[in-house]
C-alpha cells in the first residue's frame, strides 16, 4: 500500500511528503460496577499522508490527510490532489525536512508488547477490582484499554523507520453514597504492565471519594502552605516543558536560552532536574527522540520541539516530548512533608497550569486541611492560585517516588503560601 501511495503522490508533484502507516490492536473492556458489559476488540491500518508545498518567497505549507487500506486507485488521486491544493492556503517561512534516518527498532521483550491482549486485560481487570472493597466507597463504573501499535515513517528524504509500542490506559468512577452522594473521576495511563500501581490508585480514589463525602465547606480565604500530589506535579512541571519549548521560543513567548538558569534555590530547598523522556523512538515526523536533560540544578539544558520551529530557531529538531521525569530526590519524606499547618489538595474541578502567565489554580473537590494542633480535617469549595514562577526556588519535594506514564518523580511538592479563596 506504501507504495501505491508513492506512486499516487508522483501524479501531484509536492515538494516534500511523509507517509506514516500504523497498526492498532486494541480490548477495551466497560464495566458497570464489577460487572464486564461490554468488550470489544480492534484491529485497524490506516494511513497518514503529508504533502508540502513551495510557495513564493520560499513559503512552505503542508496538509495531512488519513486514508484506508482499501481506498480505490481514483479516489486515492482526488484525495492527494485535494490536499495538495489545501496546502498552498497554509503558507509559513520554508525550512528544511528532517534528516533521513533508516531504522526498524525491535520490540522490547515485556509482557506487554508479547502477551496477548485478553491476557493482559485480565491482569489488570483483577488489578482495578483487587482494591475494591471499602466499607462506604466502590467503584461504579471503570473502562480498561491495552493497545498495541507498529508504525511505519517513509519519507521523499530517504527516512524509512519502524518500531513498536504499547500501553494501558482507562478511567473509573468512585462513589460514595452517605452522608452525601460524591462521584471521584480518575484516569490512568502505564507504558509498562502494572497492576499495583493500578490497585494502589484504586485503593487512594476511594479512601479521598469517602472523605469527600463527608468533607465540610470550612476553608477560609488566606494563604497557605499547599501540598500537590502524583499527577498534578506534572502538571505544574510541564511549564518547563512547555516554556522551553521552540514553538514558545520563536515567537518570543519565551525567552528562555540553554546555558542560562531559569531557577534557583534558596538555602534549604532544591534546584530542579526535568529531564524529557522519549516515550517512543521516533516523533510523528521521523525525528530519532533520545531522553535528554531539560534542567540540570535549575539552568536550561535543551530546546526542543518540531522539525519546522527547530529550523526556524537554527537548533537541532528534537520532535515533541509528552513525558518528563523529575529528578530531584526530595529532602523529606511524604509525612514530613505535611508537617502542619498545610493544605493537602487532592482532587481539583479542573487543575490548570498556563505556562503563558506561570500561574497555576483549581478549585478543589476535596483537600486536608492540617492544622498546628494536629487535627486534619476533609474539606471541599475553594480554589487555588499561585504563580509558579515566583514560587520555583521555594519547592521541597518528598522522597517517595511516582511513576505514571506522563510523569515519573516525587511523589509529593509542598509550594510555600499559596493563595486560597475560600468561605
Amino acid at each position: 500500500m506504501i507504495n501505491r501511495i508513492i506512486d499516487a503522490i508522483k501524479t501531484v508533484s509536492p515538494a516534500a511528503w511523509r507517509i506514516e502507516k500504523r497498526e492498532e490492536e486494541t480490548a477495551e473492556l466497560f464495566f458497570v460496577k464489577k460487572q464486564l458489559d461490554t468488550r470489544r476488540s480492534k484491529d485497524v491500518t490506516f494511513y497518514t499522508v503529508t504533502l508540502f508545498r513551495r510557495g513564493e518567497e520560499e513559503k512552505m505549507g503542508f496538509t495531512s490527510i488519513v486514508l484506508p487500506p482499501e481506498i480505490a486507485w481514483d479516489e486515492l488521486k482526488t484525495r492527494l490532489a485535494e490536499a495538495y491544493y489545501a496546502a498552498s492556503f497554509a503558507m509559513n517561512p520554508g525550512y528544511a525536512m528532517p534528516d533521513p534516518v533508516r531504522d526498524n527498532v525491535e520490540a522490547a521483550q515485556t509482557p506487554l508488547m508479547q502477551d496477548p491482549l485478553n491476557k493482559t486485560a485480565s491482569r489488570m481487570t483483577a488489578a482495578l477490582f483487587e482494591k475494591d472493597t471499602h466499607p462506604q466507597a466502590f467503584l461504579n463504573s471503570a473502562e480498561l484499554f491495552v493497545e498495541r501499535k507498529k508504525t511505519r515513517i517513509v519519507s521523499s528524504e530517504g527516512t524509512d523507520v519502524s518500531w513498536s509500542s504499547a500501553r494501558i490506559k482507562g478511567e473509573f468512577v468512585a462513589q460514595c453514597r452517605e452522608p452525601e452522594d460524591v462521584e471521584i473521576y480518575q484516569d490512568f495511563s502505564y507504558d509498562s504492565l502494572r497492576p499495583e500501581a493500578l490497585s494502589s490508585l484504586v485503593e487512594e480514589t476511594l479512601r479521598f471519594a469517602a472523605d469527600r463525602a463527608r468533607a465540610q465547606k470550612i476553608l477560609k480565604t488566606g494563604s497557605y502552605d499547599l501540598i500537590l500530589t502524583g499527577d498534578n506535579i506534572g502538571e505544574i512541571l510541564d511549564l518547563y516543558t512547555a516554556r522551553s519549548s521552540a514553538r514558545m521560543i520563536y515567537p518570543g513567548y519565551s525567552r528562555w536560552k540553554t546555558g542560562e538558569a531559569v531557577q534557583s534555590a534558596l538555602e534549604g530547598f532544591e534546584p530542579l532536574n526535568i529531564s524529557l523522556t522519549a516515550s517512543e523512538p521516533f516523533s510523528s515526523e521521523g525525528i530519532r527522540m533520545t531522553d535528554r536533560p531539560l534542567l540540570e540544578n535549575g539552568v536550561l539544558k535543551t530546546i526542543h520541539g518540531s522539525n519546522a520551529f527547530c529550523r526556524y530557531l537554527g537548533t537541532e529538531p528534537t520532535g515533541e516530548y509528552r513525558s518528563l521525569c523529575c529528578g530531584n530526590e526530595g529532602t523529606r519524606s511524604f509525612e514530613e512533608l505535611k508537617q502542619a499547618p498545610c493544605l493537602w489538595a487532592v482532587t481539583f474541578s479542573d487543575f490548570q497550569m498556563d505556562p503563558m502567565s506561570g500561574y497555576l489554580g483549581g478549585e478543589m473537590r476535596l483537600a486536608y486541611l492540617i492544622e498546628a494542633d494536629g487535627t486534619i480535617t476533609p474539606v471541599t469549595g475553594g480554589s487555588v492560585s499561585a504563580s509558579l514562577l515566583e514560587k520555583q526556588n521555594q519547592l521541597l519535594f518528598s522522597k517517595e517516588r511516582y511513576e505514571s506514564e506522563s510523569y515519573k518523580g516525587p511523589y509529593a511538592v509542598r509550594i510555600p503560601g499559596v493563595s486560597v479563596a475560600g468561605e
